[in-house]
């Protein structure tokens, strides 16, 4: 783990994390302040899959089976076992201190669900993007539309597993992401590395607010 991410996470929570304990089984006395974060990204790249591992409460999902209807519009070369897609969002929450409770908001990756991204990221501090490196293109548009409105985000490299691992610089590089945006290798699946992907872009939202 970075260190600079590091020094902002709780030893307690680093503990729970490790050894798979929940958040809310922690002494917790202060009111937490609530936060909300945006993860965004192409079509089956793991949005679901990062707020279901992290989520401190059963998530809420709107998943839809694909049918025949969608095989035009939506690529399951890289991901040929996917059944269902995000028709609307995820929702999920995550307490990272006595004080930090996130909320984490899902999108819908299809280009013809684009267009409830303004609705979700009203409110947010940032965003995660996902980037899916058999795939990077399908990542542009929601960095595209980040830079665009201006909201702090994180590149978060989802490598799956199987396929070839690439170095941070490499990826920055290939998306031409600006040094000052921070890029994370992580495994949706596991619990820890999403905690290592949210805290980065806590600490680059707390850099980009103004004093």
């Amino acid at each position: 783990m970075d260190s600079a991410v590091s020094d902002l996470l709780p030893p307690a929570l680093i503990a729970d994390a490790e050894e798979g304990a929940q958040p809310w089984q922690t002494d917790r006395t202060r009111a937490p302040v609530a936060t909300k974060i945006v993860v965004a990204g192409g079509f089956g790249v793991g949005k679901t899959t990062l707020v279901s591992s992290v989520s401190e409460i059963t998530p809420l999902q709107t998943e839809a089976l694909m049918t025949q209807a969608s095989e035009e519009t939506d690529d399951l070369s890289a991901t040929p076992d996917k059944a269902t897609t995000t028709v609307a969002m995820d929702f999920g929450r995550i307490t990272l201190d006595d004080d930090l409770v996130l909320y984490l908001f899902g999108t819908p990756g299809q280009q013809r669900f684009w267009f409830m991204w303004d609705d979700l990221v009203r409110g947010a501090i940032g965003a995660v993007v996902l980037a899916d490196t058999r795939r990077l293109d399908d990542c542009f548009p929601a960095l595209d539309y980040f830079e665009s409105c201006g909201l702090p985000y994180v590149v978060g490299v989802n490598h799956f597993e199987g396929t070839e691992e690439f170095e941070v610089a490499d990826v920055r590089e290939a998306l031409t992401i600006p040094d000052r945006i921070p890029v994370v290798i992580m495994d949706a699946r596991r619990r820890f590395t999403v905690l290592e992907t949210l805290l980065a872009l806590v600490a680059h939202a707390l850099d980009a607010t103004p004093a």
